[in-house]
């Protein structure tokens, strides 16, 4: 049976998924703002930061992977500190091979633990919040992910900050490794400990942990999940396309100056987290279905305005209608995997890998193919995809027995 909370016990537990989401953000935002200084101070080319970035991206995809199994034996709570233990020392080793061994070797090390901590920890996190949904009986993952992205633009100002005193990267990323890690701790206090997600002690009749690793990849043989994974993969795909190429895609293909391009996917950016924050409410009135639909149109008219726009003012505008049409996709797609709390775990696990999946590898696919059409071209693959994301919508209306994001149109 799940534990019943008191409301104090809810909100610990709300605040406490609000800090991981942030917390992964921040590490994340803490590498990438100090890529220049990490490349000036080890004298490594553009082709060795992309095998570093390499490395970081099949880790967090082996730590996707792993997700499933950490959860069946030790149970999300504990598998979270875990994962956050293993990301906080990938940062401080990131820091380590930069200042004090000045080797590339052991750069790609941290890197490997950051991105296997991160990866397994989206997964449970992400579990984490859809329970929170079920609790509060309404849409919040939208915010957990803009929580996500408040860590990531904390995380890139206090970089900023840091290369702009000209404090090394030991320093830096030491700091940042003592906060994630008390972040951690913090979390793991307030986070219940719930028989659903296998943090109990094991009972006399609860099935052995490789019993509910089987159950929980039963998940890949479930239509649902792949029909919801052609709605995250359309979303993820468009949004880590944005990250990596929006900006070239300004310089590149509408004579924008770099810092134009950066504006760009600033805008992109701030419009895909405005939406995520206010994004739960319109979820609960008008359902998730229909905010999929609107939002899949939103997605792929803002791509097509940005491959043809004439003008920079356009351009921007949008800008603005991609980061507004692929903000939910992602969110939407665990929260209808979770409409079955007692599947929850390995639906959200199964659907989480292939939007996760399609975040990391998608940017790279693109570049190569845009070697081939040109990086504009290129685009129209992602107005494809936000369709079919679109088509794809009625996946994600809430099952029988479950109330979140089914919508109230009427009240």
């Amino acid at each position: 049976m799940e534990l019943v909370l008191t409301r104090p016990q809810y909100v610990r537990w709300r605040t406490a998924i609000f800090a991981i989401f942030l917390a992964s953000g921040l590490s994340i935002a803490t590498w990438a703002s100090r890529v220049p200084t990490i490349k000036e101070t080890l004298g490594v080319d553009n082709i060795q930061i992309g095998l570093m970035l390499l490395g970081a991206g099949i880790a967090s995809i082996v730590g996707l992977s792993l997700a499933t199994p950490v959860l069946a034996r030790f149970g999300a709570r504990k598998g979270m500190l875990v994962a956050m233990m293993v990301f906080a020392a990938g940062v401080l080793l990131i820091g380590v091979g930069t200042d004090v061994a000045h080797s590339f070797v052991v750069v790609v090390a941290g890197l490997v633990m950051f991105g296997l901590g991160n990866g397994a920890v989206d997964v449970m996190m992400n579990v984490e919040g859809a329970a929170i949904e079920k609790q509060g009986s309404k849409t919040i993952l939208p915010l957990f992910h803009a929580f996500f992205s408040f860590g990531t633009v904390i995380g890139a100002g206090i970089g900023a900050f840091a290369a702009s005193q000209h404090i090394n990267v030991l320093v830096h990323t030491a700091v940042m490794s003592v906060v994630i890690v008390v972040i951690a701790f913090a979390a793991y206090a307030n986070v219940p400990a719930r028989e659903i997600t296998g943090d109990t002690e094991a009972e006399a009749d609860k099935p052995h942990w490789r019993e509910r690793l089987h159950t929980s990849l039963e998940a890949w043989r479930e239509p649902r999940t792949y029909a919801l994974g052609v709605i995250m993969l359309g979303m993820a795909f468009a949004e880590g396309g944005a990250n990596d190429w929006l900006a070239l895609g300004m310089v590149e293909g509408h004579g924008a100056t770099a810092a134009v391009g950066a504006l760009g996917l600033t805008v992109f950016s701030v419009s895909m987290t405005v939406v995520r924050v206010f994004g739960g409410p319109l979820v609960d009135r008008f359902g998730r279905v229909n905010t999929l639909r609107v939002l899949s149109v939103l997605a792929a008219g803002g791509l097509l305005l940005f491959i043809l726009a004439p003008t920079i003012p356009l351009v921007f505008v949008a800008a603005a209608l991609w980061g507004a049409g692929v903000s939910l996709g992602f969110p939407l797609g665990m929260s209808a995997a979770a409409d079955d709390p007692a599947k929850a775990a390995a639906r959200v696990s199964a659907a989480a890998t292939i939007g996760y999946i399609s975040f990391l590898c998608g940017p790279p696919i693109l570049g190569f193919i845009s070697e081939q059409i040109g990086l504009l071209n290129t685009l129209y693959i992602l107005v494809a995809l936000a369709v079919a994301s679109g088509i794809a919508s009625p996946a994600a209306k809430p099952i029988a027995g479950s109330t979140v994001g089914a919508g109230h149109p009427h009240r």
